[in-house]
């Protein structure tokens, strides 16, 4: 897609660009109810669709030389109540009742999700147009603390570069 086609689209529909992308990531994963901690590898794909108006992005997680956790997100702006949201669908198998919200504050995109079993936030946070870091927390129901879930560092790539999987 070409520039001229990002020019029409708002504001909220233009920031969505910056996960557009190939990128490889090196995280480290806390010990968790759902995973043990340690090192981790990422890839991510995020394409724009619909003329720009949503970010569809595949996720796959790989430890031990595996896929160890994977999922599907489409990323979107809600002009009316101006929010970011993002409806995620992954290897857990966890039905989201809800998308996760949030906005931009400078470089950080910032979104929340409550379910059953608590709130999850993740933030994007982009150094530049080639990396970003990624922060999941998790904060279980009847808690007031975040616990750390994975955080990651990002780093641009050509799609030809990631494995298939």
């Amino acid at each position: 897609m070409n520039a001229a086609s990002f020019s029409s689209l708002s504001d909220g529909h233009q920031r969505l660009q910056a996960l557009v992308g190939a990128w490889r990531g090196e995280e480290e994963v806390s010990d968790t109810q759902w995973a043990d901690g340690g090192p981790a590898t990422s890839e991510v794909l995020a394409q724009a669709e619909f003329g720009g108006q949503f970010v569809v992005q595949r996720y796959r997680q790989r430890r031990d030389g595996t896929i160890s956790f994977g999922s599907h997100c489409v990323f979107g702006f809600d002009q009316q109540n101006s929010l970011f949201t993002m409806h995620q669908f992954d290897s857990m198998g966890f039905v989201p009742v809800s998308p996760a919200t949030g906005t931009w504050d400078g470089n950080t995109l910032t979104l929340l999700r409550s379910s059953s079993r608590g709130a999850a936030r993740v933030s994007y946070d982009f150094d530049g147009g080639d990396s970003y870091r990624m922060r999941l927390e998790f904060q279980p129901i009847g808690s007031d603390a975040w616990q750390d879930m994975v955080r990651g560092l990002y780093r641009r790539v050509l799609p030809s570069e990631l494995r298939e999987g």
